[in-house]
């Protein structure tokens, strides 16, 4: 895996970064140390990628146990360290899972797995920041399931 960071220019805190996979996002700082809040700070963008790692494997995990899964939210909210460097010490994630008839079990268990064993990101961070989990179910009766048939 690779990623260049290029800093934008002399009058601010901006930083173009692109991945190795052809992709590219802006980040940026604080007013208070010198960005103009263009875009998310750096360890902003390492909160999403926690969160993002984490509802993929969970989507995936339920996917693959036949559950009918029709959307993934995932809320973090975080603390961090009052001084350098200020790590994560906190991570709540709230995960709202819409879905027919998903079961409680499963749920909870993609979660967990999700946790203790795939997501690379939560489990370096769990090395600083202490890290809990809720959930929520709705049942989403809108649109057909994706495992019956079209007729």
């Amino acid at each position: 895996m690779e990623a260049t960071v290029r800093w934008t220019g002399s009058s601010g805190m901006s930083f173009l970064a692109e991945t190795g996979s052809g992709h590219a996002v802006l980040m940026d700082g604080a007013p208070d140390g010198g960005g103009r809040n263009l875009a998310p700070r750096p360890m902003e963008m390492v909160l999403l990628g926690t969160g993002g790692c984490s509802a993929y494997d969970v989507v995936l995990i339920l996917r693959k146990g036949k559950q009918d899964i029709r959307g993934c939210d995932v809320k973090l909210t975080a603390e961090r360290a009052d001084t350098e460097p200020k790590v994560f010490t906190k991570i709540n994630f709230h995960f709202v899972v819409r879905g027919r008839q998903l079961k409680a079990s499963l749920v909870e268990r993609a979660i967990k797995l999700s946790h203790e064993k795939y997501c690379s990101a939560s489990i370096m961070l769990e090395k600083t920041a202490e890290m809990t989990h809720s959930f929520e179910i709705i049942e989403d009766l809108d649109l057909p399931s994706e495992h019956q048939a079209a007729g």
